[in-house]
């Protein structure tokens, strides 16, 4: 298992050794003594798997402030997977990065607890599986704008199908109910 660091503190991409051959193939997608080695966290409490078509923007979710950390991966398909750190303290808040997952490269994401999660489908279907580090809680579900210009992600999709939920999303900027960690 590689671990890369990005330039968000905390979010991190895992590209996990695959073994294969003419049969398919195998890898570990979590080992808690190998997550704990790379400062991840080694305990979930949920796991969650979401179906998608091309097109569909998922997000930006987040949690407050029961925050939820996420390790994210694609069983099938190809997403394009953002994180926008949160955590009103660090410098780089309001920053974001984000990676293609797919079931070619097997990469996963961990989105810490303290940052919005999203994600966008570039394939013609997607099945997301992730695990997160807290119990997911409706009321203190928040979703961010997908397309805030003071965040300014890349998507690379232009007109995304969204839910309610997101086309409701609040900004950046309307975020003073977060708390300082």
């Amino acid at each position: 298992m590689q671990v890369e660091e990005t330039d968000l503190d905390g979010v991190m991409l895992i590209k996990p050794t695959v073994f294969g051959d003419d049969r398919g193939f195998f890898m570990e997608t979590y080992h808690a003594d190998k997550f704990i080695d790379h400062g991840l966290p080694s305990t979930f409490v949920q796991d969650n798997h979401s179906r998608s078509s091309k097109g569909i923007l998922r997000g930006l979710h987040f949690q407050y402030p029961s925050w939820q950390g996420k390790l994210v991966r694609v069983v099938r398909g190809e997403i394009f997977d953002v994180a926008v750190d949160l955590r009103r303290e660090s410098a780089n808040f309001g920053c974001w990065y984000g990676s293609y997952l797919s079931d070619e490269n097997k990469y996963q994401l961990y989105v810490p607890e303290g940052f919005a999660h999203g994600f966008c489908v570039t394939s013609e279907i997607a099945d997301v599986v992730y695990k997160c580090t807290s119990v997911y809680k409706p009321s203190e579900d928040f979703s961010l704008m997908w397309n805030d210009k003071d965040i300014g992600i890349e998507w690379p999709i232009m007109n995304p199908v969204l839910s309610e939920k997101d086309k409701d999303a609040v900004a950046l900027a309307d975020l003073d109910f977060l708390q300082t960690r």
